[in-house]
């Protein structure tokens, strides 16, 4: 893989995401988390994996520059869902899959650290979701997911401000199980990684089975709703202006068409 190496330790996969400089998220890159899976499932030393990112960021988002090279609102649904398919293999994974978030986990670099079944972070880390600033809606299940943890009054607010929130303030919420200082991230999740791995596989492998009855009974109908509003947003005026905006590094001007 180009972008995502790994290591065993102590019955944990470590796993780094390093594309720099922020990690962005790359069909190429999704696609890779989908093969890192592939990797692992049969190796029986790997009971839990740790994904965390190389240099200053988990994942700042989605490639923005690939949108550009996207033609038609069908493809850019097609996109979605495909995105939305490797996150959900990550969802029920039969091995834990966790993050370890520093920097910043913004956009899709949230809707896969979302996907994990634990979210470790620093305190000073930025978590949001912030693709309404380019005139566009989350599109790897973003708008599924992030009520199920911060309720969706929390979730409204984060998605129409695109403001993001602290590790401290995740914490807070129940977007992540526990904040750090930065320096104390990786060791603490590998600690907690690595009592997980020191439990039955059998059981493991059942408790993450049970978890995935506590979704909603409409979650699979919203993902595909997801899917092709993302499509239908692209290519509107607004979201070529933001895109564009975002790529100039200037203020975006929305005219709602």
């Amino acid at each position: 893989m180009e972008f995502i190496s790994w290591k065993k330790e102590d019955g944990v996969a470590i796993a780094t995401i390093n594309r720099p400089p922020a990690n962005a998220l790359s069909r190429s890159l999704i696609l890779e988390v989908d093969e890192l899976l592939n990797q692992v499932e049969n190796d029986e030393e790997v009971r839990v994996i740790v994904l965390h990112g190389e240099g200053r960021f988990f994942s700042a988002g989605a490639d923005i520059k690939e949108f550009t090279q996207v033609s038609s609102g069908e493809e850019f649904s097609k996109l979605s869902a495909s995105g939305q398919e490797v996150f959900e293999r990550v969802e029920t994974f039969h091995k834990p899959v966790i993050a370890a978030i520093h920097g910043a986990a913004l956009g899709g670099g949230l809707e896969l650290a979302m996907s994990c079944h634990m979210r470790f972070v620093t305190e000073n880390a930025k978590l949001g979701l912030p693709e309404l600033q380019l005139g566009l809606i989350p599109g790897f299940a973003g708008t599924q997911r992030l009520p199920r943890y911060v309720g969706a009054a929390k979730a409204a607010e984060m998605l129409l401000t695109s403001d993001p929130i602290s590790g401290t303030e995740a914490a807070q919420y129940g977007l992540a199980n526990r904040a750090y200082p930065e320096e104390d991230l990786l060791s603490e999740t590998l600690t907690i990684a690595r009592k997980i791995a020191k439990k039955s596989p059998v059981s493991v492998k059942a408790a993450i089975q049970m978890l995935q009855y506590t979704k909603p009974a409409s979650y699979h109908e919203g993902v595909n709703a997801e899917a092709q509003s993302f499509g239908t947003v692209f290519v509107s005026e607004d979201a070529k202006e933001g895109i564009q905006a975002f790529l100039e590094k200037r203020e975006a001007q929305f005219k709602g068409k």
